[in-house]
């Protein structure tokens, strides 16, 4: 549908509070038509806030099939992440509305996320600074002082769990630090990938790989991908880190496997609840590290997902199908 008044466009940003807290300016939106931003917004409160508008855009509040169903005005939906599960979209395609997303914004954020959480282990600079902030190395009787061996990167193997843009990201930065790298894909490429030596199935990865790292989407195929069955074909020594969605993994499986030393450590930036329980067992166990939901919250890449945000919109009101999902 194309809207040739500006005024008469009305837009309702559900959540917008994290894609920016304050740092970046609305002012690009605001020039599209009559805008209505909340930080936040309780799924009681989504229909009357989006009562009468013409677009709808939301990172994680969710649009299900009644409430777009009680939204007749409503011709689009943009979706301010990658993931759609967001969206109800049989319902918008039954009722003729657009959904968008934004693709590809995050990867380098992402990627750094991951070779963070993997320094991080093998470096344990954390660790160390508390430790020389305590004294610790002031009281020793040598020049350096460690806590635990520490692990060179190089020569290892690193198992990539899709090859997207990120598990792509990933597997050329591994291979910057010397690292040995395999994939596991649905889809085949035409051409290894930059870093990547070799393509395998997952049950050779998870038995090979001294680390994992899961890049691919949330599927119900890959819900649990990684449960108690698989973390038995990990190394003892081996590394998981999971930046894509909490859902890809059992959580109870990796605490479990996590204390009993089937695996070495686990670095996660997502959870299958966000925010988590107080009682979410991977919490508060010491040799995993989790970080909330922050691989993609770089300042860079929020400008980047917002600026594309805008051309996803300005292209619907052309009659272009850009980033188009439904």
């Amino acid at each position: 549908m194309f809207f040739s008044g500006m005024a008469s466009l009305r837009i309702v940003v559900l959540d917008g509070y994290t894609m920016n807290p304050g740092d970046l300016s609305w002012k690009e939106l605001e020039a599209l038509g009559d805008v209505t931003i909340y930080d936040r917004t309780p799924p009681e409160l989504v229909v009357e806030r989006c009562e009468g508008a013409q677009m709808a855009l939301t990172n994680k509040t969710v649009l299900n099939a009644e409430q777009i169903k009680a939204l007749p005005d409503l011709q689009y939906i943009g979706v301010l992440a990658t993931g759609i599960n967001v969206v109800d979209l049989e319902a918008a395609r039954a009722q003729g509305v657009a959904v968008t997303n934004v693709p590809a914004y995050s990867t380098d954020s992402v990627v750094q996320m991951v070779f963070a959480h993997l320094l991080h282990y093998a470096q344990r600079v954390a660790a160390h600074d508390a430790a020389v902030k305590a004294g610790g190395w002031s009281a020793s009787s040598d020049f350096t002082f460690t806590l635990a061996p520490l692990l060179e990167l190089a020569g290892r193997r690193l198992g990539v769990v899709g090859l997207g843009s990120i598990g792509r990201g990933v597997a050329k930065v591994a291979g910057a630090f010397g690292m040995e790298v395999v994939a596991q894909t649905r889809t085949q490429p035409e051409s290894l990938p930059e870093g990547v030596q070799a393509l395998v199935g997952l049950d050779e990865l998870l038995r090979s790989s001294d680390v994992v790292v899961l890049c691919c989407p949330l599927t119900s195929e890959t819900q649990h991908l990684i449960n108690a069955q698989s973390l038995s074909h990990m190394k003892t020594d081996a590394v998981l880190i999971n930046t894509g969605r909490g859902p890809l993994v059992d959580e109870d499986a990796l605490a479990a496997a996590l204390k009993q030393g089937e695996i070495a450590w686990a670095g996660l930036d997502v959870l299958g609840q966000e925010p988590p329980a107080v009682d979410n067992p991977l919490i508060g166990i010491p040799n995993c590290s989790i970080t909330p939901h922050i691989a993609w919250a770089t300042k860079e890449a929020r400008a980047r997902l917002y600026a594309q945000v805008i051309r996803n919109i300005e292209a619907f009101r052309a009659g272009e199908r850009l980033n188009r999902v439904d």
